[in-house]
């Protein structure tokens, strides 16, 4: 459980969509779904992560929407544009770029071999580093879409026909069975987890 803010959200009465769009807009929709008495349980899952967001429904609709992190998405549409915030004066020298100093742990032939590079250590690092992210891209998109589908499927279809069949196929890759296994589900959660194993997150 985890109170992170996604740009999308979306909301479950039991195995029903009741909700999506902003962290805000599903929030409410929980609330006066409890308010009008709903017996099933209300889940709000992060379309990013496929994680499930605690929410506090209690007092008012502005009560409930006071309590939301600062930060939300739903926060960030009333922030100045970066146009319209004063930036600091520069100072002297290069500019920082936004680069972390950190410590890098290596043998003394990594040492030597990355002084030998054009610009130095730090220059042949971040190169490195680039070129890794670009060749794994397409995997950490799969593994992403993976995960956030495999956390909501526990939360809401573990009881449901076909559940640890459909886990087997959506680590394999195999979104073709997994669709095939998922289709005895309730139509929502069926579309639901479909959208979350595609890539990129939706």
């Amino acid at each position: 459980m985890t109170t992170s803010i996604s740009r999308s959200v979306t909301a479950f009465a039991g195995f029903r969509r009741i909700a999506y769009g902003t962290h805000a807009s599903a929030m409410l929709a929980v609330k006066h779904a409890m308010e009008a008495g709903a017996t099933e349980p209300l889940l709000l899952f992060d379309d990013s992560t496929g994680r499930v967001l605690e929410v506090d429904v209690r007092g008012s609709d502005a009560e409930a929407l006071a309590r939301l992190p600062v930060a939300s998405a739903d926060a960030a549409a009333d922030a100045p544009a970066p146009d319209d915030v004063a930036s600091p004066p520069r100072g002297r020298g290069r500019p920082k770029l936004g680069v972390i100093a950190r410590e890098v742990t290596l043998l003394p032939r990594h040492w030597d071999w990355l002084s030998a590079q054009p610009g130095g250590a730090s220059v042949a690092l971040r190169k490195l580093v680039d070129e890794a992210r670009r060749a794994s891209a397409g995997h950490d998109e799969r593994r992403a879409a993976q995960e956030r589908t495999y956390r909501f499927i526990s939360a809401i279809a573990g009881d449901l026909p076909g559940f640890e069949e459909s886990t087997r196929a959506l680590f394999a890759d195999d979104i073709e069975t997994f669709g095939d296994l998922a289709a005895a589900w309730p139509g929502d959660v069926r579309e639901y987890a479909l959208r979350l194993a595609a890539s990129p997150a939706p």
